[in-house]
């Protein structure tokens, strides 16, 4: 990856920084203070005891005053009491705070995803950037984790600098009286703190190289093991969902998955790679570090041998000195992490802030009595975006108000595409689709979809409770959600639930969870577009996993249940659509025929009739229900 990265300005990198910091920030106020106030702590304790220990030595080695020694004591006890005190205080608040960290990342996570555009999220590589995203949050903590923590870390490195050079910044213009020469009269000169300074900037120069080299090598690596963790992840994955672990163990497949990991994963050692890295690059800064500590703690041995200072600042500027090194090693590190950091940055920021490129407009849908919304389709093409082939070709069609219409066709001619451009998941690619007379573009996004209650094909229930998953809300109206799941047909299945609406739905968080049969959980989705009682209902494959009992006791009460609203029916049983005032036939992407049941069935060469009479042959004479 590092050598497929963008080439980015400094500029640049400081502006992904500063753009992550201010997500994080919005996430969590106190993901960005705690740590600063931390770090502050850290670094201030130790020049504490440095510079009373200093003062403290000074003073026995000289006056010996007895009162100052106490006062020096008790400061010395007091401030370290203190800090500690505020530093053990941050600390849990930074435990406490942490426990919620994933979770308010996952909630903003959440957000981001129920706010963006539909058309990236069935975009295939939008889906791989999200499993790049998990991937190195959950391997190296790239992201938003590494900006928590690097903001310690760079913080508590710049306070050690500060603090250090407070401490340190009298040695230079301190010199012995006398006249020296050689070693000694070059420590007393100026020039010597010129070329101290110089050591120090060369070595965090150095350091910021080998931090840089480092993560660039340990990023190759890992991304050399990214593909088998993430096959290993997806077997796992399997083999742990129920119907996953059926199939496993009924054709013995773990020999072949177990083979195919060992593929990607034979001479690679993670922790062996990783170790060599660090090994190396490790060893450079600690090699680095001493040669300078070496330098400058000669240097102060020597300026103390001539007698510009005492035993008392000789602790303190060693000591200093020592954490000096450390503090602009380690911000060093931390600078340097960040570019490498934003390479991960970079993919999050992407996944935040991918445009929404439909227009939002402002009209009100308005509250029309009798569910008066008629809807109709002017000469409308669509092709999915990175295709260059029309799912939908010159589509007209006018949905009439209060009537049921089946739109029926075979896999791929086009009929869930309208669907979702009726609900607005995408924009037309040509022609325009009204409201009332009006482009659906010019309405208020939210309010045009509040006029559909829709059974996707592709539904999905989630791990709430029964009443929630209907209501689709933490609040319920029991009567209401009884009501619908009764139309629904699921009225006997309710009455033997152990909590009725509160039962939770499967096992993932509630041991006394119901597994429900995916006819069941068909009739579940058909109440919670009933719930959400708007005028127009779609109903996309609604009884596909219906057996054929349940299907006809749908389909006897579709009226009752759709009642005065407007109905649009796809499927591919076309028995089914017999009830429906109208049919649309749909081929290729294009309308080919339109009419009643009996008109349809009676054009010999039309493809309805061809449809019907493929069908036909599978039913028995003596089904539940006849075509």
């Amino acid at each position: 990856m590092s050598g497929n990265k963008d080439r980015r300005t400094l500029k640049e990198e400081i502006a992904l920084v500063i753009q992550g910091y201010k997500i994080l920030f919005k996430i969590e106020k106190r993901f960005v203070w705690i740590p600063v106030v931390k770090a502050f702590l850290s670094a201030f304790m130790p020049f504490v005891n440095l510079f009373m220990s200093a003062k403290i030595l000074t003073e026995l080695t000289g006056a010996k005053n007895f009162k100052t020694l106490i006062i020096y004591a008790v400061v010395t006890i007091s401030l370290n009491f203190i800090t500690a005190v505020l530093k053990k205080f941050a600390e849990t608040k930074e435990n406490i705070y942490l426990d919620d960290w994933w979770k308010k990342f996952d909630l903003f996570f959440s957000d981001v995803n129920n706010n963006m555009q539909y058309e990236h999220l069935e975009n295939p590589k939008t889906h791989i950037l999200r499993d790049k995203i998990q991937h190195t949050q959950n391997t190296v903590g790239g992201g938003f984790a590494s900006l928590y923590w690097n903001l310690e870390r760079l913080t508590d490195g710049i306070f050690t600098v500060i603090f250090s050079v407070s401490l340190t910044a009298g040695m230079f213009f301190l010199r012995a009286d006398g006249n020296f020469s050689g070693i000694t009269g070059f420590v007393n000169s100026p020039y010597s703190a010129i070329i101290i300074v110089l050591l120090i900037f060369i070595n965090a120069g150095a350091t910021i190289w080998s931090s840089k080299n480092e993560m660039s090598q340990s990023n190759d690596a890992l991304e050399e093991m990214a593909q088998a963790s993430r096959l290993a992840n997806y077997y796992a994955g399997n083999i742990y969902n129920s119907g996953g672990v059926m199939d496993i163990k009924i054709y013995n497949q773990t020999p072949v998955i177990l083979e195919e990991v060992k593929k990607f994963g034979e001479n690679v050692s993670y922790l062996k790679i990783f170790g060599k890295i660090l090994y190396k690059f490790k060893n450079i800064q600690a090699t680095l570090n001493a040669a300078v500590n070496i330098i400058i703690y000669g240097y102060i041995a020597v300026k103390a041998f001539t007698g510009a200072f005492g035993i008392g600042l000789f602790l303190q500027y060693t000591g200093a000195v020592g954490r000096f090194v450390l503090g602009v090693s380690n911000s060093a590190g931390i600078i340097a992490d960040y570019p490498h950091n934003n390479i991960y940055l970079k993919n999050i920021l992407d996944y935040i802030n991918m445009p929404n490129n439909m227009e939002q407009g402002t009209l009100k849908t308005e509250k029309r009595a009798g569910s008066a919304y008629e809807i109709e389709f002017r000469n409308v093409s669509f092709k999915y975006p990175g295709t260059d082939t029309y799912a939908l070709k010159n589509l007209s069609l006018k949905f009439n108000i209060g009537k049921r219409m089946a739109v029926v066709g075979m896999n791929g001619s086009g009929k869930t595409t309208m669907i979702k451009l009726l609900c607005r998941l995408y924009d037309p690619t040509d022609g325009v689709i009204t409201l009332n007379g009006i482009d659906v573009k010019k309405y208020d996004y939210a309010e045009y979809m509040a006029i559909f209650s829709v059974v996707f094909q592709d539904f999905k229930l989630f791990s709430f409770t029964l009443g929630q998953n209907v209501s689709t809300s933490v609040d319920v109206d029991t009567q209401q959600a009884e009501k619908c799941l009764n139309m629904a047909g699921l009225g006997e299945r309710l009455q033997i639930m152990p909590k009725g609406l509160e039962t939770p739905l499967y096992k993932d968080f509630e041991e006394d969870g119901v597994e429900i049969s995916g006819g069941e959980a068909q009739k579940i989705a058909l109440a919670r577009a009933l719930y959400k009682d708007a005028p127009f209902i779609v109903l996309d494959e609604p009884t596909a996993a219906l057996d054929p009992i349940a299907e006809f006791e749908v389909y006897s009460k579709f009226n009752e249940i759709v009642g005065g609203k407007t109905a649009i029916y796809i499927s591919h049983r076309l028995s089914s659509c017999r009830f429906c005032d109208d049919i649309a036939v749909f081929h290729e992407g294009e309308l080919i025929q339109r009419g009643s049941h009996d008109a349809l069935i009676a054009d010999e060469n039309g493809k309805y009739h061809e449809l019907w009479h493929a069908q036909a042959q599978y039913y028995a004479e003596n089904k539940t229900y006849s075509i």
